[in-house]
């Protein structure tokens, strides 16, 4: 089936993907996008039924937004600072608290073209992906140093990556 899009052909044919997966397992998600801007609920949501599977969504593209809606405290913000696994590991677990979702993936970088420093360079990306009911101190995070691929290529590949995390693993399908 064609979806008429103006989102790259990838990044729908792999949100299709996510929703066809989390519908056969029962499972509903929820995002916390920050660097990406919406990009990954946007090609969710391209796919018929996906209501069934996505909550909700929270583009928390300042600190102040990630401290008022996902409650990202100060304190990590402060010490280890919007792009760090800390911040998206909290990020995530805010979406979950925030919602009933299953599970939730955070997503925070720099796409440039400004913005980046010699530690954490224009193309840093860290992604985080909670469950409930998981054992907090299992935390499920991720860096990836895209390079500067220009600021949409550092989003859309972002987007990719996110949307790989919210597919079902080995133990997310229930026993038959």
């Amino acid at each position: 089936m064609s979806i008429d899009t103006v989102l790259p052909a990838e990044l729908v044919t792999l949100a299709r993907k996510v929703v066809e997966a989390n519908k056969a397992i029962g499972r509903k998600f929820a995002l916390a996008e920050s660097c990406t801007g919406g990009l990954v609920a946007a090609a969710i949501t391209e796919i018929p039924g996906s209501s069934e599977v996505l909550l909700g969504g929270f583009v928390t593209y300042s600190n102040e937004s990630k401290v008022d809606l996902l409650r990202v405290s100060h304190d990590v913000l402060d010490t280890f600072g919007a792009v760090s696994i800390a911040t998206a590991w909290s990020m995530a677990q805010g979406a979950l608290e925030a919602t009933n979702a299953d599970l939730a993936v955070a997503i925070t970088g720099i796409a440039g073209p400004g913005g980046g420093s010699e530690k954490k360079p224009v193309g840093t990306v860290v992604f985080a992906r909670a469950e409930r009911d998981a054992d907090p101190s299992d935390v499920v995070a991720d860096r990836k140093d895209f390079g500067d691929l220009g600021r949409g290529g550092v989003r859309l590949q972002a987007a990719l990556v996110a949307l790989e995390l919210l597919l079902p693993r080995g133990s997310d399908v229930p026993a038959p």
